[in-house]
């Protein structure tokens, strides 16, 4: 089975080389640069057994992308903490969504009212609303990226149509077909103000565990890249919503 490879960190502004990887199941980093093949320069290298390879880097690449941490701790905080930062970001909140359903959604009244009915109602006077418009309404950006199933499950179709009301008080909701992700982490993060990022951990039965505050650089950039790169990809969700539709 090929290695799951996460771009870590690059100091190169055209070719991508000299660049870190991370496994992402392992931790072990790869050095992505130019090899060191002069037989003079080689014969000076200690311990370099049959099959090793050498490559030349600027130190700047590891100064700035190589982990800083041997073993990272990992820092879980309270639903409370979470719910400060939406209150307290600067510039932008962005979430990916890819799991294919949420328990919160399900205990929902309004997802309830979805099955009987087809449509969600929503209150636009709850906190989590009334935070977010007036936030919206401060110039910051708030956005989310779904990814859907195709048929999208009854979870999905839910948050799809109560994606109107998200949209209703300044959130840009988009979404991704499954298939349309696959470089994308599957995992359900928020990155705010492109410096924090809070990774949230389900269990198989779709409960948040956990929350994990993520502020060391190199690894929220590897998330600003997701976001990035479902950006790009996404469309709004009235027109997925369309053909969904067809």
């Amino acid at each position: 089975m090929p290695r799951q490879l996460r771009l870590t960190g690059t100091d190169s502004k055209q070719d991508g080389c000299p660049a870190l990887h991370t496994d992402t199941e392992t931790g072990e980093v790869i050095v992505q640069g130019r090899p060191l093949t002069d037989p003079e320069d080689v014969a000076q290298l200690r311990h370099f057994g049959e099959g090793d390879a050498a490559v030349v880097v600027p130190r700047e690449l590891l100064v700035n992308w190589a982990p800083k941490e041997r073993e990272r701790v990992p820092d879980i905080v309270e639903r409370a903490a979470l719910l400060r930062l939406f209150e307290t970001f600067e510039h932008a909140a962005w979430r990916l969504e890819t799991r294919r359903g949420y328990a919160s959604d399900r205990d929902d009244p309004d997802f309830q009212a979805f099955l009987a009915t087809g449509r969600s109602p929503c209150d636009l006077t709850e906190p989590w609303f009334e935070n977010i418009r007036r936030q919206s309404e401060a110039g910051k950006t708030v956005g989310r990226v779904r990814v859907a199933d195709r048929p999208p499950t009854t979870e999905q179709l839910f948050l799809l149509d109560y994606a109107r009301h998200n949209a209703a008080i300044g959130e840009d909701i988009r979404y991704l077909w499954r298939h349309q992700a696959e470089q994308l982490p599957a995992e359900d993060f928020w990155i705010f103000d492109s410096r924090i990022v809070a990774r949230l951990a389900f269990d198989d039965t779709d409960n948040l565990v956990h929350t994990e505050l993520i502020t060391e650089p190199a690894e929220v950039v590897q998330y600003a890249t997701v976001r990035d790169a479902a950006m790009h990809h996404a469309i709004p969700y009235d027109v997925f919503a369309a053909q969904v539709a067809d």
